[in-house]
């Protein structure tokens, strides 16, 4: 009686790992993160979460897994709204999130400050920056998401050296001993002692 307890165990943990484990990881990792959508309504940029969790336990039994939003940048005022929306995000699940816009953003261009290429991007740290069109950098979490399309339009692209060295250069102005300026005005930097 034992063995055909353990043989039933080993089935169940054999279709758990193989039949309903990837598939739910799968679609946990595909719709996680905030994305930016068109609002079907309004036709402007929202900021949306699709809830991962319901989208990988319906996965598990579905190939097409269930899509609902638990957040909006439209809610609560819209909050029960059809969620058409859901259709953009499953339609093009990596292209509406917004690190991958970000990341878009930034392919192929250069530093418009020292002018070096933006290579692999780290979303931890050391972050590229945007340069306002009033000459100050800002940080991706300074900026809303459904503002994003139009700031992306404006800005340029900062390595994150340089968005270091002008928020210092910003902030902390007379600490600066700008060399070249020194050096045209006949000056010598000699160290004291």
């Amino acid at each position: 009686m034992s063995g055909l307890v353990y043989f039933i165990l080993a089935l169940g943990l054999f279709c758990l790992v193989y039949y309903v484990i990837p598939p739910a990881i799968g679609a946990y990792m595909k719709f996680r993160g905030n994305r930016l959508i068109t609002c079907p309504e309004t036709r402007n940029p929202v900021e949306v979460k699709v809830d991962a969790k319901h989208a990988a336990s319906t996965a598990v039994y579905s190939r097409r897994p269930d899509l609902r939003l638990t957040t909006c940048s439209r809610w609560p005022e819209r909050q029960d709204c059809d969620q058409d929306c859901v259709l953009q995000v499953r339609m093009a699940p990596e292209d509406t999130l917004v690190r991958t816009i970000l990341l878009e953003f930034y392919k192929g261009k250069k530093c418009v400050f020292c002018g070096q290429s933006f290579g692999e991007l780290h979303l931890m740290d050391h972050k590229p920056a945007l340069l306002s069109p009033e000459n100050v950098t800002v940080e991706w979490e300074q900026v809303s998401p459904t503002s994003l399309p139009n700031v992306l339009v404006t800005h340029k692209p900062v390595c994150w050296n340089c968005h270091i060295s002008e928020t210092f250069r910003r902030e902390f102005g007379d600490l600066i001993v700008d060399r070249a300026q020194v050096a045209t005005a006949g000056t010598e930097l000699r160290p004291r002692g």
